[in-house]
């Protein structure tokens, strides 16, 4: 992807490329908010409780702050990455989002469509509309997970990480941090948890061991399915000794997501977990949560390069990325921005989000005076919050 973003904001300058979205984060909300009943939007958009966490995570990204290098030859950049054996062109991934067909009829095939077409690995949410299997289908050989909502019934899990296997998914994605859904203000105000109504248990109801629990079928009696649903979907009784388990009916690599905590991190080494994803899930699940990139860091210390390290929560632009990576990232997930893509102009959209944040990327990379992904490093940010960095180093210029 040389050159990758000179070549992309030239084809707009010059007309040859006509966005089917807006460049701006912000506008694309604000355009989803216009398109969107209450419902639906502020399930994408909200987070729990008072939304501390949501903003945490954007305060977190806004106190490092790159400090760019000059004369550094940056002509020609790379922004590759090797993730568990695997070399991708870029560093992102599209994240595991559920329900996607409450802002899009298309859902989760539009993106994952788009993302096949970008060269950009989809993570495919278990609680998607359309059904693992039918999303595997749309991507051809393209790159895709599949990320695991470990049910109550070990039987169900067992029967999707079967599944995904079979459908061609190269890694599993175990979230962790929502064995239920938190307190979420928008969605109780809008009584609005689309599962009830059929959207998002695509792969529930194609499960053979979900349907195995059912009386009538599915497509008989829908309020059974949703009952069902209900009751086994998360589990909260799970602990480090049950990934045993995981081990026991897969043989892909496995990722933990909505690490946080330093410890946390070096249990999943311990434990033969092959990657984590640093999340608190966007600020949707617990309120008054750390900033994600604040625990990042703190993670990669303790990981220490034995383990591929992701990311995601609140990265919205290019430099987000960039801060991301240099703090210990291998890889980083989009989340909201793509989802307003998909919402405003279905796999179109999606595919200008994940051009215009690899355009602004690598174009951030390079006015940074950097020429490779895989070799940031902390020594270009700083923190504003640690007025010590900037003491230390004043300090040494003058000396």
């Amino acid at each position: 992807m040389n050159q990758y973003g000179n070549t992309a904001q030239n084809e707009i300058y010059q007309g040859k490329v006509r966005p089917s979205i807006s460049f701006r984060f912000e506008e694309m909300e604000r355009l989803a908010r216009e398109k969107l009943e209450d419902g639906p939007f502020y399930y994408v958009a909200g987070g729990a409780g008072g939304e501390e966490t949501m903003r945490a995570n954007r305060h977190a990204l806004e106190s490092w702050q790159i400090v760019p290098r000059m004369l550094r030859n940056t002509e020609n950049r790379d922004l590759s990455v090797t993730l568990l054996g695997e070399t991708f062109p870029s560093p992102l991934m599209l994240a595991p989002i559920g329900v996607q067909s409450i802002v899009h009829p298309d859902g989760e095939l539009a993106s994952a469509r788009a993302a096949a077409s970008m060269n950009v690995p989809f993570i495919a949410s278990s609680a998607s509309t359309f059904s693992l299997e039918e999303i595997a289908a749309v991507m051809g050989d393209a790159t895709r997970w599949f990320q695991l909502y470990w049910s109550r019934e070990p039987e169900i899990a067992a029967s999707m990480i079967k599944r995904a296997e079979s459908a061609g998914y190269s890694a599993i994605v175990v979230t962790l941090d929502a064995p239920m859904m938190a307190w979420r203000e928008s969605d109780l105000e809008n009584t609005y948890l689309p599962f009830l109504w059929g959207e998002g248990v695509g792969n529930y109801v194609k499960d053979p061991a979900f349907r195995s629990m059912l009386k009538d079928p599915p497509e008989k009696d829908k309020k059974a399915a949703a009952a069902l649903w209900a009751r086994v979907f998360g589990n909260a009784a799970l602990t480090w000794e049950d990934l045993g388990f995981l081990r026991e009916h897969t043989s892909l690599p496995i990722l933990l997501k909505g690490i946080l905590h330093p410890e946390d991190a070096q249990l999943a080494i311990e434990h033969g977990i092959d990657g984590i994803i640093v999340s608190n899930h966007g600020g949707r699940q617990v309120d008054g949560a750390i900033g994600a990139l604040d625990t990042l860091p703190l993670i990669s210390q303790v990981v220490n390069g034995r383990i591929p390290i992701l990311f995601d929560s609140g990265i919205r632009r290019g430099a987000d990325v960039v801060k991301a990576l240099a703090l210990g990232a291998s890889a980083i997930l989009l989340g909201r921005p793509y989802m307003y893509g998909l919402t405003l102009a279905g796999e179109q959209g999606v595919k200008d989000v994940i051009r215009n944040v690899l355009a602004d990327l690598d174009l951030t990379l390079a006015l940074s005076g950097q020429t490779s992904v895989s070799e940031l490093n902390r020594s270009l940010l700083i923190n504003v919050r640690d007025s010590q960095w900037q003491k230390e180093k004043t300090h040494n210029l003058r000396e």
